[in-house]
């Protein structure tokens, strides 16, 4: 999300230009590598409890991380990670108090804390409590800058909530902040409130107990879930409650918005089932069956909070009533409801191990209001607004960013991303066939974290032709081919330019023909007409000598 605002205050100011000179420091290291302190256990489940106070804009929690020992004779220390300026009140292990033993003291680094812990036997479980409190950072232009949200509804009410995709969720609670390890038995959220106010969270309400003039609102997630996705959303909010008849069965679709919202809300969020009926046909079951699906208006744009999804985009179709592509297609959707959506599937049930495969989040889900344009006014309509999209690419740096440092890409794993997927469906060239590998994806990688080399292997794999060569070339370098064509005689000579070493992509004509230049002149004898002319829908550029 925070590429996309990036491209629409200045499109030569994205936040990642030269990510690949930049120097990382030991914090860097320590928050995104699977350190010896992080890699000895195994996050088996979260119990946040959080109390905001609006007026002080201050949090007091705790977390309770649930865990399974991986390693006979691991290492001692454990890193669990929370950021400044919040500050840890009292630890404990397996229920009793942690004591801070001199001679083995634990100790942080910045925003990383290391606890000396007896050697658990591998394949036990064992648990650590974490009880904090402090002012956490507050986001300036929420979700493209993370921290807590304190504002107010248009009725002058306390409405809060947090975004901290990029940030990391340390930024408000304890826990292992790594998208390598998400908890394997869900997590719980428990959201304290006066009681004229609501909380919500992910997956299902199990418990709301007003004591004292605090209302306690108890949300639980079954489901493996990213530490980033797990967010409360706080407001004077009214719900309603709906179904969908799915691949899975009955999908329980909740709806919460701002009191005074609720007319307009119904009538637009009546996307959602069109958006789940068009993403079960590409991409096979919605999920996350047993959570439910929640649209959630937010004091922010949007972000895919599994379960829970984001909703800030003024009940306007398009994105805040603009069309991203500039043809008249991206007008005929609400762009939250669908790009957020499309992320259930990809970047919550299959997550990038390393935020520098983040493409793996971005690129399919580009391309999802593709296929959720292609599923209602079909093919042509989605070739069209894919490339539309290609006007905000930049290619400024390659997509995948430096890996183990918590750091992305290029934004271009949008649009580029976007256009990249649909360049090999052209390759494909059988939809229904690239159908299948879609819906494989979130079979086989369900509810997983994984790499950019197991997702660009299936594909390969699946598709039986080697993209590897492609792979390198769009995610790799920020080069795009470029076609180098000239006319001899009656016949046309091609060859590849701008590319890797060992770049042959089959490209398609308009007339029907199929080629594959290498590095080396080729030529061919065009069937039908004057012109040398590429099929559109392949993302590459043309050159006529």
């Amino acid at each position: 999300m925070k590429v996309l605002y990036s491209l629409l205050i200045a499109c030569c100011l994205f936040p990642f230009a030269g990510f690949t000179q930049q120097k990382y420091s030991r914090q860097d290291s320590l928050f995104g590598s699977n350190t010896p302190q992080r890699s000895w256990w195994d996050v088996q489940h979260y119990d946040i409890s959080v109390t905001p106070d609006y007026n002080t804009k201050t949090i007091n929690g705790k977390n309770t991380i649930t865990y399974t020992v991986l390693t006979d004779n691991h290492n001692e220390y454990l890193q669990f990670d929370l950021q400044k300026p919040l500050e840890v009140d009292s630890i404990y292990y397996n229920g009793k108090m942690y004591i801070n033993y001199p001679a083995k003291p634990y100790y942080h680094e910045g925003n990383h804390y290391f606890i000396p812990l007896p050697n658990a036997e591998k394949g036990s479980t064992q648990s650590l409590t974490i009880v904090y409190h402090g002012k956490p950072k507050e986001a300036i232009n929420a979700p493209w800058d993370g921290g807590w949200v304190w504002t107010k509804d248009k009725q002058g009410r306390p409405w809060i909530s947090v975004a901290c995709e990029s940030d990391g969720a340390s930024l408000w609670y304890p826990c292992k902040d790594s998208w390598s390890d998400e908890p394997d038995k869900g997590a719980s959220l428990t959201v304290n409130v006066p009681e004229a106010m609501m909380a919500v969270g992910n997956g299902r309400l199990k418990n709301k107990e007003t004591t004292n003039g605090m209302t306690s609102f108890r949300w639980e997630v079954g489901s493996p879930i990213n530490a980033y996705n797990i967010i409360p959303y706080i407001g004077s909010y009214a719900t309603w409650s709906d179904t969908l008849s799915g691949e899975k069965g009955m999908l329980d679709l909740n709806y919460w918005v701002l009191d005074y919202e609720v007319e307009k809300a119904k009538k637009q969020f009546e996307q959602v089932k069109q958006t789940m009926r068009a993403f079960e046909h590409w991409f096979g079951s919605y999920p996350f069956y047993e959570d439910g699906y929640q649209l959630v208006q937010a004091p922010y744009l949007g972000m895919e909070h599994q379960s829970a999804v984001a909703y800030g985009n003024e009940f306007k179709n398009g994105y805040l009533g603009s069309d991203l592509s500039k043809t008249g297609w991206g007008l005929k959707w609400d762009y939250i409801i669908v790009h957020e959506s499309g992320h259930e599937w990809f970047g919550n049930n299959i997550t990038a191990k390393d935020m520098a495969d983040m493409w793996i989040h971005e690129a399919f889900t580009d391309y999802s209001e593709t296929l959720f344009i292609d599923y209602y006014y079909g093919k042509q309509a989605g070739n069209e607004y894919t490339q539309g999209l290609r006007s905000n690419i930049l290619n400024d740096q390659p997509i995948i960013g430096p890996y183990n440092v918590h750091k992305e890409g290029s934004g271009d794993m949008y649009f580029k991303g976007a256009n990249l997927l649909h360049t090999i469906r052209q390759i494909i060239a059988d939809d229904e066939k690239f159908r299948q590998f879609l819906r494989g994806l979130n079979k086989d990688f369900y509810h997983q974290t994984v790499t950019t080399k197991q997702v660009e292997d299936y594909i390969s794999k699946q598709s039986g032709k080697d993209f590897s060569k492609v792979f390198d070339q769009y995610l790799r370098t920020a080069k795009i081919p470029v076609l180098e064509i000239k006319k001899s005689g009656n016949n046309y000579q091609y060859k590849w330019s701008n590319v890797i070493n060992g770049f042959a992509m089959t490209v398609k004509l308009i007339t029907g023909q199929w080629i594959t230049p290498t590095t080396e002149w080729q030529t061919i004898k065009i069937n039908t007409g004057d012109d040398f002319l590429v099929d559109k829908n392949f993302y590459i550029s043309v050159k006529k000598l």
